[in-house]
């Protein structure tokens, strides 16, 4: 499983807090550390190795690790390498690689969609039906007016 580069800077995030687990000493990746570091992977998935002096150089130690124990180099800095490997079962880090759910539609009108005209006729006809349904009386509305203007006389 290569990694993308979404997924290194997700492991890369995750990683920054983690303490090494496993050191690679003056004789380099040994059969001794190759097992410890399967161990470690297995238990955790992520883990920091700090490498040492030793005859091969940083990075080429970080790959012959991962090489070893089939896992992923997601980031070398300094003498301090981190390694993946997703566990077959139980991962944390199923969702990684994946791509996010579509978000569903909220039914709001896209930014670039024009609004439906408005007819000023139709906004007075309906206000003038609303005023009708008010006045079903059928007193044409000189009740209520000498009711609005004997109100106003007590105020």
């Amino acid at each position: 499983m290569a990694l993308k580069g979404k997924d290194r800077r997700e492991l890369r995030g995750m990683g920054h807090h983690l303490s090494p687990v496993v050191q690679i000493g003056q004789n380099g990746v040994t059969e001794g550390v190759i097992g410890a570091t399967r161990q470690a992977l297995e238990d955790h998935e992520l883990i920091k190795v700090k490498i040492g002096d030793g005859p091969e150089g940083r990075h080429e130690a970080a790959e012959h690790l991962a090489r070893e124990t089939k896992s992923e180099v997601a980031q070398v800095l300094g003498k301090t390498v981190l390694l993946f490997k997703k566990r077959a079962k139980d991962s944390k880090f199923d969702k990684l690689g994946k791509k996010p759910a579509a978000k569903p539609e909220t039914g709001k009108k896209k930014s670039g969609a024009k609004a439906a005209p408005v007819d000023a006729d139709a906004d007075d006809a309906d206000a003038d039906d609303a005023e009708d349904d008010a006045d079903s009386d059928g007193d044409d509305g000189e009740a209520d007016e000498e009711a609005d203007e004997e109100a106003d006389d007590e105020e």
